[in-house]
């Protein structure tokens, strides 16, 4: 049965990793549906969040993939374990006298923040999970989106395990 996974994969942080690792899925016809990366706590390396969408087998032979690179440090499907997940959007709507008050109660109530007013556009910033992403874009929509920009998932596993490791 086809599903959504989320892996966290820890890599090495110089240039081509992600070209590598993005070429191990388009080359196996795999369809990354969200990726992000960032640098960690140690400048050493980065951490890409990766979403891809499948079934047990095919991410069990993704995963088995990617631990065969030498630049990948180590490989976590965040989707079984107890685990953060999170998104932010920028998304700018038409914003008339008569409906911004309307807006601005929107972005309150999903906790989020105008960055940029115009005279006919507000641009909100918000983060969350997926869901609440979705939600508030279906909300916006009849105010008229006129541009959407999303960083994808950023995920991190819960706590600790004993001795301090992840």
């Amino acid at each position: 049965m086809e599903k959504e996974y989320t892996l966290g994969v820890i890599v090495e942080n110089k240039s081509g990793v992600l070209a590598h690792i993005a070429g191990l899925f388009s080359g196996r016809g795999f369809n990354i549906t969200g990726l992000s990366v960032g640098e960690t706590e140690n400048p050493e390396y980065s951490r890409m969040t990766i979403v891809v969408r499948g079934d047990d087998k095919i991410v069990e032979q993704i995963k088995k993939q990617l631990n065969k690179f030498i630049d990948v440090i180590k490989v976590m499907d965040l989707s079984s374990v107890p685990s953060v997940h999170r998104e932010l959007i920028l998304i700018k709507v038409k914003a008339t006298q008569s409906k911004r008050q309307e807006i601005f109660q929107i972005c309150e109530v999903f906790k989020g923040k105008i960055v940029d007013i115009s005279h006919d556009t507000l641009t909100l910033e918000v983060t969350g999970i997926t869901d609440k992403i979705e939600a508030l874009i279906s909300l916006l929509k009849p105010y008229g989106i006129i541009e959407i920009a999303r960083t994808g998932r950023v995920s991190i596993s819960r706590g600790f395990k004993k001795g301090g490791e992840r």
